[in-house]
């Protein structure tokens, strides 16, 4: 089947509306039955999962192979890049349960790396119905949506409260830039350049809406991104560390001399929530908005294991208890519930006044623009 991804930016943008509306099941929605095997509730087998590195903490896994018996063996992965390339080395065959990031959907379309997911073997019920909405209509590559909706955060700007402060009540994302932070920040390549870019727009440096403009085609990106990797080649000295997972994002803030910092939620809440002097923000340029997800390859052998997985993650119970590790927010209905009292404070700082309103949810990102986007990282990297 052949897919059509090439559509503006516009119309497959996750609205706002979309991620944050938690709780947005219809009216006397019944969660369907998770349907497991006996077999594989009597204490059987393993599941083999490659998943964020920071996305299924102890307490979900522990508590997993206590209900099931199951062995988790887990595979940690830092970008959609990696996870994607081991799937196509293996051909789908090694691992259970993937999690892919919604929005790379056009990545996955013509691979046939991924099998549909049948729907009553998981509680649809427990989710967002948004989220589980819009996942569903771009996952399906023609038989069948091939994911589901495990995570939601966003990609802001953290820093160290007893070291540095932001101007105003929001950071941005050229503080991570500015010559008198030079040495002591950090960010992730591709989105550093891209958030760049959204300052450039703020502060007059670039027209309105090129950014999102550049994910239309290649003759309208390349010369957004030649001006962003240059303007960004620059100041490379002023960056410090160059991350690619969670832990060197935690470890840049506590032990690398890092004070302000682009990085996803969870990494600074969870040393926020741990007492460690570091706020998240959302920029005033607008956090970026992402959901992870959970699929089964094509290869799978422990597929009746890896619904046993998905429906104990989606328990709301289970959900809840996991932010207090990663930090993230859970698309599962009433999983804040069980979360640490914590978890509201630390979202009313990073998302405070209007930041909700401003969430720039990452684009659907189509082949063609991933591999253009490679060249530009690899020439700021190698500057």
């Amino acid at each position: 089947m052949t897919t059509n991804f090439r559509t503006a930016p516009a119309a497959v943008r996750l609205s706002r509306r979309t991620v944050l509306k938690a709780g947005a099941v219809a009216a006397g929605a019944v969660a369907a039955p998770a349907i497991v095997s006996p077999r594989v509730l009597a204490s059987s087998g393993e599941v083999n999962v490659l998943f964020w590195s920071d996305e299924l903490p102890s307490s979900l896994i522990d508590s997993f192979t206590q209900k099931t018996g199951i062995k988790v063996n887990f595979t940690g992965f830092g970008s959609n890049e990696e996870l994607l390339n081991k799937l196509k080395a293996s051909k789908g065959r090694g691992y259970d349960l993937v999690a892919p990031t919604m929005n790379r959907a056009p990545q996955w379309a013509e691979l046939e790396l991924l099998q549909p997911i049948d729907m009553k073997k998981v509680p649809i019920g427990n989710l967002n119905s948004g989220m589980l909405e819009k996942g569903s209509a771009i996952w399906d590559f023609g038989k069948g949506s091939t994911w589901l909706p495990h995570l939601w955060g966003t990609e802001g700007i953290a820093w160290r409260t007893d070291k540095w402060q932001p101007k105003g009540e929001f950071p941005s994302y050229g503080d991570i830039w500015a010559d008198e932070n030079a040495g002591k920040t950090m960010g992730r390549a591709h989105s550093m350049l891209l958030c760049a870019g959204l300052y450039l727009e703020r502060i007059g440096e670039m027209a309105p809406g090129s950014i999102w403009s550049a994910y239309e085609s290649e003759e309208k990106m390349r010369p957004v991104w030649e001006k962003l990797t240059d303007w960004a080649i620059r100041r490379k000295k002023n960056i410090k560390i160059i991350w690619n997972d969670a832990d060197t994002q935690k470890n840049g803030l506590m032990n690398e001399g890092v004070i302000v910092a682009q990085t996803w939620d969870g990494p600074p809440l969870a040393l926020k929530t741990a007492g460690e002097p570091v706020m998240y923000r959302a920029p005033i340029e607008g956090a970026m908005a992402w959901v992870d997800g959970m699929s089964i390859p094509v290869g799978a052998e422990n597929v009746e294991q890896a619904y046993a997985l998905i429906a104990h993650a989606l328990d709301p119970q289970v959900a809840g208890k996991a932010i207090d590790t990663h930090g993230y927010n859970s698309p599962v209905i009433g999983a804040e519930k069980y979360a640490n009292a914590t978890y509201a404070k630390n979202f009313a700082d990073a998302y405070p006044g209007d930041a909700l309103k401003k969430l720039n949810p990452w684009p659907a990102e189509a082949p063609w623009y991933a591999d253009i986007r490679a060249q530009y990282v690899n020439k700021f990297l190698s500057a």
